[in-house]
């Protein structure tokens, strides 16, 4: 997997609403109903998750959870970073 340049990136986020690069990586908050909600989003994004391969760095508390893409291997961004934002914005 291959580090995408900074131009791919630019041109990938234009379709990833509410993404964007902060410290190198995808980042974006989610903001849920309440714990319930945002710990069933986990939940289910755990299991696209798993079938990638490919775990995210995330933080919840409460009803808010933020979320940071890279691919360590890579030193990057990659498309499967790319890949499962879009997969993240499809489950909410």
């Amino acid at each position: 997997m291959r580090k995408l340049t900074s131009e791919q990136i630019s041109e990938q986020l234009k379709n990833l609403v509410g993404w964007s690069v902060k410290d190198g990586k995808l980042h974006k908050d989610f903001e849920f109903r309440d714990f319930i909600d945002a710990f069933g989003f986990m939940a289910r994004a755990a299991l696209h998750i798993e079938k990638m391969n490919h775990h995210p760095e995330w933080f919840n508390v409460y009803n808010k959870l933020s979320v940071d893409l890279m691919t360590h291997d890579a030193g990057g961004i990659t498309q499967n970073d790319i890949d499962l934002a879009k997969i993240l914005n499809s489950l909410v």
